[in-house]
């Protein structure tokens, strides 16, 4: 995997266009400067996060003594659910209901950027190829920095696009996102079938 087809696939992930409406759902009670510095301090604390995930994720591997094919299959079947999610939005949104407040973490941060689906994407990269952590935190930041344009300009982009073409955009997003699951799925069975001995 290079490092940009790696930064797609966060990109992916990340879901920005789809997080869109529940940005500016959470945000409109706030004054706009403060909305800006909610939005960025979450997207800090989101990078923050995924970048202990990548870092530290083939350490927390071996203190639970996981095959790093079980993680790729659970990460597939993770990203399964979210692109199925995507692709089939349930009226309450992609991560349930969104508690109102200033919010601090949750849910912007966590689960609405750095979600499950990242955390087991980026610990599968490190824990996979920890030679080229430094490629795929590149990969990262460059993911991270095209959401973070999106969702500072979501405003203007809500406005432009209309709620009907970032909807599109976000199902046809969660097909890819179902394909590439899939893939992670089979990778993680075929790895496994070629590192367990048949029993005789």
């Amino acid at each position: 995997m290079t490092i940009l087809s790696a930064a797609l696939l966060l990109f992916l992930i990340l879901d920005p266009l789809g997080n869109i409406p529940v940005f500016l759902s959470v945000l409109k009670p706030l004054p706009p400067r403060r909305q800006r510095v909610v939005l960025v301090r979450e997207l800090l604390i989101a990078l923050a996060v995924l970048m202990v995930f990548l870092w530290g994720g083939k350490y927390a591997l071996d203190m639970m003594h996981l095959r790093q094919e079980s993680v790729a299959i659970a990460g597939g079947i993770v990203l399964f659910l979210i692109g199925v999610r995507m692709i089939f939005p349930r009226p309450e949104g992609l991560m349930g209901e969104i508690p109102g407040g200033e919010p601090f973490i949750v849910p912007l941060a966590i689960p609405l950027v750095a979600g499950p689906s990242g955390m087991a994407a980026v610990m599968l990269m490190g824990s996979n190829e920890p030679a080229r952590l430094g490629e795929w935190s590149l990969a990262l930041v460059i993911a991270w920095g095209a959401t973070a344009a999106i969702l500072l300009s979501a405003t203007i982009l809500y406005k432009w696009l209309g709620r009907s073409v970032l909807t599109a955009v976000e199902r046809l997003m969660g097909m890819l996102l179902v394909a590439i699951s899939v893939q992670m799925i089979l990778d993680g069975v075929a790895t496994y079938l070629k590192l367990t001995p048949p029993n005789i």
